[in-house]
């Protein structure tokens, strides 16, 4: 063998061994980067359905509005959304919700609609449970709820027995040591026989006063354009969009819009004088929330 052939040899051996080196280099990053990514999305799975479902906060507003009777002045709203009990939602968080609640001493605690997740089969023993702690929320003033777009007249039951007045498309007086009450409307969704007109058919009465101070319970929000200029509202209350279920870091914008919440899936707006706030809800039929925390909406009301 010549010295050429020879050197050519080594050269292919020493190739040969470069070639070895850079493979299991390749296999090492790539074994690195299946880790990372498998790690990465088990936190982030571990996080978004177990984590930020389940950590409620406690959004607090005040409602300044010189129609609010002097005898209202101080009181306490709760309300609460969208539980889809079965969902991210179980008892162990009902109970932390119910315990968050009564803490504040509500003066009235409303339910904007979404009792029971649409695919969960609710047996008897769990509807008598359920039904007996939404009954254990106090309020001095009352407890009142509307059917959802997932409520069914099962549903109607456990409100009904765990002293929740349902309004289905109506609306009650509420008194509190004076003769000038506030309105309280709660409109049906969507799926449930909404009815606008016979829900403030209030206003078309002889008697009624148009100054009233009047709060709506809706469940979906985008419903407010069809009310705002009808039927004279101060206060809206709504839930559905979640506020977005995912939103959007720094620029906050909601990544899942739901029919029913296209144009208003926000925490707050203001429309033509009126408010409108909107619960981002307890539990998530989707099984997962990003930046975007389950929560109860507290709300003092004052003229001052």
């Amino acid at each position: 063998m010549t010295r050429e052939e020879i050197n050519e040899e080594i050269h292919k051996e020493i190739q040969k061994e470069q070639n070895k080196e850079k493979r299991k280099k390749i296999i090492k990053s790539l074994i690195i980067i299946i880790l990372i990514v498998l790690i990465g999305s088990t936190c982030f799975y571990g996080y978004t359905t177990y984590i930020s479902t389940v950590k409620v906060v406690v959004r607090e507003y005040r409602i300044k509005n010189k129609k609010i009777p002097t005898s209202f002045n101080g009181i306490k709203i709760i309300q609460i959304s969208d539980l889809h009990f079965g969902s991210t939602f179980s008892f162990k968080e009902l109970d932390n919700t119910i315990k968050l609640i009564n803490e504040r001493k509500p003066d009235l605690v409303v339910f904007t609609g979404d009792l029971i997740s649409k695919d969960y089969s609710l047996t008897t023993k769990k509807q008598e449970k359920l039904t007996n702690k939404l009954k254990s929320i106090t309020s001095s003033l009352g407890k009142y709820a509307i059917l959802g777009d997932s409520d069914t007249e099962e549903i109607s039951t456990i409100y009904n027995q765990s002293s929740f007045t349902l309004l289905r498309n109506e609306s009650e007086l509420l008194y509190k040591d004076s003769n000038e009450p506030i309105l309280l409307v709660g409109l049906s969704s969507s799926k449930n026989n909404q009815n606008i007109e016979n829900a403030y058919n209030y206003f078309t009465g002889e008697t009624h006063n148009a100054n009233i101070f009047t709060i709506s319970l809706l469940h979906e929000p985008d419903v407010v354009d069809d009310i705002i200029n009808v039927y004279p509202t101060d206060l809206f209350l709504a839930g559905h969009s979640h506020n977005g279920t995912i939103r959007i870091p720094f620029i906050n914008y909601p990544l899942i819009k739901e029919k029913g919440a296209l144009k208003y899936n926000n925490e707050h707006y203001n429309i033509k004088d009126s408010d409108l706030y909107i619960s981002s809800g307890l539990g998530s039929e989707k099984g997962i929330r990003l930046f975007c925390r389950p929560s109860i909406n507290f709300f003092r009301l004052t003229n001052k």
